[in-house]
């Protein structure tokens, strides 16, 4: 059976540029170029995460996050090997930190909730030993 190598989840975002050096500036993560002229596509990594950012066509504007729908469920969940220490990093450098690091023992994990510069919440989570 072929083996799958990795996932990247694609976001819709209002401005490619902005949003690439929010996810560098802000929340670590690295890119390499921009996709089209004017730029409409970007792909982010920070480590094993990636993540796709993609022009919001002008009818899915405004940008809504899984967080106002039933439920509140967050748009993106990465993996980390330590919530605390990114909660101090991502604090100082000025995010929008939505749930500060909460312990979820129905799964014996750790998560930290951050906004990004479009609204999209991204869930930073740690399975503890």
């Amino acid at each position: 059976m072929v083996q799958f190598t990795g996932v990247a989840a694609q976001l819709f975002v209002n401005d490619v540029i902005e949003s690439a050096e929010y996810y560098r500036d802000v929340l670590g993560f690295s890119f390499d170029r921009f996709f089209g002229d004017p730029p409409v596509f970007v792909g982010v990594d920070r480590g094993a995460a990636k993540l796709l950012l993609k022009s919001a066509p002008e009818d899915r504007k405004p940008l809504v996050s899984n967080t106002t729908s039933p439920g509140g469920f967050t748009d993106v969940y990465i993996y980390c090997d330590d919530v605390m220490a990114l909660a101090s990093e991502l604090r100082a450098k000025g995010a929008e930190i939505v749930v500060e690091p909460v312990d979820r023992p129905i799964y014996n994990g750790r998560e930290l909730h951050v906004r990004d510069c479009n609204g999209w919440v991204l869930c930073f989570g740690q399975l503890m030993d």
